[in-house]
């Protein structure tokens, strides 16, 4: 072995004894921000993926004796294992574990009492709802967001049970929005509690369909650390998905659905026959024989609480939508008074962004941007409402319904005029109730004579007119020698033109938005709406039961034959009758489509001169 020399040994000596000087901290990884926008600066790819099963304090929805436990699927960049802290965009879902499509929906032809008739119970099992193609993490991930996916209580990895809208389903997300913000416990699948260090405990909501619905239920606890929530075609009071004025009526395309269907087609845990009391109570509870509101829908109705709401409001909503009607956004946008946004696209029960992709993009950008992160993007500086009045033809205006939208009444007259004045018709007009042709089938008669129902149209519009907000009907009538208590109005555009089907059809154009990954391009095919020609299309309608003309809360029988003034309101809309088209109102009973269906055979009697419908009619600016 050699030995060293003494000046070596010297060397050593002075380097032991003088301190070593600390290399400079490494700064902490941070977002970049250009032009006020985060920037696409990490890595999808490398990003990290987290399970945290989250402890729902408080809700023991099974009643097993333990609180409920929602399953949380994180994906964060991996700069946040460095120091990096981030905002969360969530989804909430009953839907990830899928949906069990044996689940059978309600007998909708029903005896004079409302009953179901038991030899023609249907068998039809609901569809696996839409969950758009998820985009967050490709887009997002990139700026310096972590998306967090929650599976609901009764649904997939999570314990509880499914009551379909009520405050059990609300404390699920909810309780992740507290664990992000180091208020609830979290556990990895061993069982080890586990925080999230890297969260900055702002957290945004967004989701179609009742993943829209979640957010709106969560704003409405108040909780601290939801910034802001985007609810697409999302319910804000479950009485007016499942019922409309005292009567059962079905979100269009589930004929049948209620609120105990729902539940059981998403309870997908695991031991769910542990929820079967938690079934059963909501089929007695939800009453399908008055339709009346009760205790049961107020639970379930979150404009109670929109006082509570701190988060901004982004809603975006089908104008076309008979899933989830236009009402459930109307109702909500106008209540909310925290900073708000809205987008109306001609589609139905979907999300947009393969219709307006890159303005979608820029829009929810700088709104995430803006609530999140605190940047001063300029979306609040943009006009409020994004409206789509034609075929990819959009507007912009200050809010909605559009300033300057005004009551105009038309009244019906005889020879199945509808006008400006009223004109008192001595004349009464009756038709009588039938259940197997469709809405359309009877509205696309007119306005020939129709045994089934009545309708009244206008002459030939000198000009263009546009609707915005909701129309109301009034009709004064009698109803004798039948069973259905329902009254239906529609409005109807009369004109040949070429109209969206609620599909769509590809655009030609492939457009990439964000990091590709195995299994997940981050490009979009471009859409455009499929349109169709047709006679005629009925824009709205709306029903009442006529037992509770006087609240949906109380039936109040009537008196065969005797006359009664009925008013109840239509879904809202905006709505463009082009130049030398006709506006129509239709009146029926049954709604094959949508209400009950009771034995044939009411006779309606109408005094149309003593009828309306109230349209809110925009003045000026059309476009």
């Amino acid at each position: 072995m050699r030995r060293s020399s003494p000046k070596v040994l010297a060397v050593l000596l002075v380097s032991a004894l003088i301190p070593a000087v600390p290399a400079a901290a490494a700064e902490p990884p941070a977002i970049v921000v250009q032009n006020n926008a985060t920037q696409p600066v990490f890595s999808r790819a490398d990003a990290v993926k987290q399970t945290v099963y989250v402890e729902v304090a408080g809700t023991d929805s099974d009643h097993d004796g333990r609180p409920d436990r929602v399953a949380v699927d994180i994906l964060r960049p991996k700069e946040t294992e460095q120091g990096l802290k981030v905002p969360t965009i969530m989804e909430a879902s009953p839907y990830y574990a899928g949906i069990d499509f044996t689940v059978p929906n309600h007998v909708v032809d029903v005896d004079e009492n409302g009953n179901p008739v038991p030899t023609l119970r249907s068998s039809q099992a609901r569809p696996e709802p839409l969950v758009f193609d998820g985009y967050y993490d490709n887009y997002f991930l990139p700026r310096g967001y972590a998306v967090a996916l929650v599976e609901n209580l009764g649904s997939g990895r999570a314990t509880g049970c499914p009551t379909t809208g009520d405050v059990n389903e609300t404390a699920g997300p909810k309780a992740a929005i507290d664990w992000l913000n180091g208020r609830a416990k979290g556990f990895d699948e061993a069982g080890n509690p586990v925080s999230a260090t890297w969260s900055t405990g702002n957290v945004g909501m967004i989701g179609t369909s009742y993943n829209g619905t979640l957010p709106n239920a969560v704003a409405t606890t108040g909780v601290e650390g939801l910034k802001t929530i985007v609810p697409i075609a999302a319910i804000s009071s479950w009485y007016d998905y499942y019922r409309a004025n005292g009567g059962v009526v079905a979100p269009g395309g589930y004929q049948g659905e209620d609120a105990d269907v729902l539940a059981k087609a998403v309870l997908t845990r695991q031991g769910k026959e542990i929820c079967r009391p938690v079934m059963d109570a909501l089929t007695a509870a939800q009453d399908r024989i008055t339709g009346d509101y009760s205790a049961f829908w107020d639970a379930r109705n979150y404009l109670n609480d929109v006082h509570k709401v701190r988060a901004s409001v982004f809603v975006v909503h089908g104008l076309n939508d008979w899933n989830v009607k236009t009402k459930q956004f109307a109702q909500w946008f106008d209540r909310v008074r925290t900073p708000k946004k809205i987008w109306l696209h001609m589609s139905g029960h979907r999300d947009p962004w393969s219709l307006r992709a890159r303005e979608w993009f820029r829009q929810l950008h700088g709104w995430f941007d803006h609530f999140l992160y605190g940047l001063d993007s300029g979306i609040l500086r943009e006009p409020a409402a994004d409206v789509e009045t034609a075929p990819g033809v959009w507007g912009q205006h200050r809010t909605w319904p559009l300033p300057g939208a005004v009551p105009v009444h038309l009244w019906p007259g005889s020879g199945g005029k509808l006008g400006l004045l009223p004109k008192p018709a001595l004349a009464r007009e009756s038709f009588t109730d039938q259940k197997e042709r469709t809405a359309e089938q009877l509205a696309a008669a007119a306005p020939g004579p129709d045994p089934n129902r009545l309708a009244w149209v206008t002459s030939a519009l000198p000009a263009d007119v546009r609707i915005s907000g909701t129309p109301t009907v009034t009709v004064r009538a009698s109803l004798r020698d039948g069973a259905s208590p329902y009254l239906t109005a529609l409005l109807v555009d009369y004109g040949t033109d070429a109209r969206p089907t609620g599909a769509s059809v590809p655009a030609g154009e492939t457009w990439c938005y964000g990091e590709s990954v195995p299994g997940d391009s981050g490009c979009l095919v471009l859409r455009n709406h499929a349109l169709a020609e047709t006679p005629f299309k009925v824009v709205t309608r709306g029903w009442l039961d006529v037992r509770n003309r006087h609240s949906a809360a109380r039936t109040d029988p009537i008196r065969p034959g005797r006359t009664y003034s009925f008013t109840w309101d239509l879904q809202p809309n905006d709505y463009v009758f082009k130049q030398g088209h006709r506006i129509g109102l239709v009146l029926l009973s049954t709604d094959r489509d949508f209400t009950l269906r009771y034995p044939p055979g009411t006779v309606v009697e109408v005094s149309p001169g003593h009828s309306s419908i109230r349209l809110p009619v925009v003045f000026g600016r059309i476009r």
